[in-house]
């Protein structure tokens, strides 16, 4: 009896040690790839929320301009000579205040 005892403790350890490795690199791949994926979408959903009449912005289709006027799901943005365009807010992707222009 205690011979079996023995053996199937041994075979519940060896069994769990080999799933270790897997764990392990489930984890890493949280901290390095997950984590900060969701950290930089709740920046952007915050930096969207947070929009406010005269921002600079940049749409995800590289289009440059001002908020002229925000929606719940929408903004207008004023593009140079006094063109509007409506746009989706998940369109939007960076603030231009801070940016300096390219040469």
């Amino acid at each position: 009896m205690n011979t079996l005892f023995i053996v199937l403790q041994q075979q519940t350890a060896n069994g769990l040690a080999s799933f270790l490795p897997l764990i392990l690199i489930i984890v890493v791949f949280w901290f390095f790839m997950i984590r900060p994926q969701m950290k930089r979408q709740k920046e952007l959903k915050n930096f969207r929320e947070a929009l406010k009449k005269g921002d600079k912005i940049v749409t995800t289709g590289g289009i440059y301009g001002k908020v002229q006027e925000i929606g719940d799901y929408y903004i207008i943005m004023e593009v140079e000579g006094q063109n509007r365009l409506k746009i989706d807010k998940s369109a939007i992707i960076k603030d231009m205040t801070d940016a300096t222009p390219a040469k």
